[in-house]
């Protein structure tokens, strides 16, 4: 069976990359350097510091297997090759909400670097996947706990 694959924008495969290399780098040294000290106060059974780091320690390797299968998995878009007549992941959207009669832009990026309150949303998300293939001017719908959300896409870039 094969592995979802992770779409990235270059700016977030950059981003996996470089906190994967900090883990490897700089955190198993500090944490290494911590259980060290912990051991070095005598009694483990006792030693809620050598148990704080032994977890920080299995934190920071599950996080790097996670990294790891992200990027053997990721699939990096070309965003010279995006379509501005359409919706796809890599682009930036403007919308306009018709509840609120507001603007507001999107980028559409893959759910590993969703980040809604910085405009970043998946494109597996209610609305990044209502808007994916539409062109401007189509009107999507979403439904939210509240109930059905309109937008309407001005503009794709």
């Amino acid at each position: 069976m094969s592995e979802k694959k992770i779409m990235l924008t270059y700016e977030g495969l950059k981003k996996l990359e470089a906190e994967m290399q900090t883990l490897k780098t700089e955190r198993r040294k500090e944490v290494a350097e911590k259980i060290k000290d912990a051991r070095g106060q005598g009694d483990l059974s006792e030693n809620a510091e050598y148990d704080a780091a032994k977890e920080e320690q299995a934190e920071i390797e599950a996080r790097i297997a996670v990294l790891e299968k992200m990027l053997r998995n990721a699939e990096v878009i070309d965003e010279e090759e995006l379509s501005e007549g359409y919706v796809s992941v890599g682009n930036k959207v403007l919308v306009l909400d018709r509840e609120f009669n507001e603007e507001v832009e999107y980028s559409l990026v893959g759910s590993a670097e969703a980040d809604p309150l910085r405009g970043k949303i998946s494109n597996e998300s209610p609305l990044g996947a209502a808007l994916l293939g539409r062109v401007a001017g189509d009107v999507v719908s979403v439904d939210a706990p509240d109930g059905t959300l309109e937008y309407e896409i001005i503009s794709i870039g």
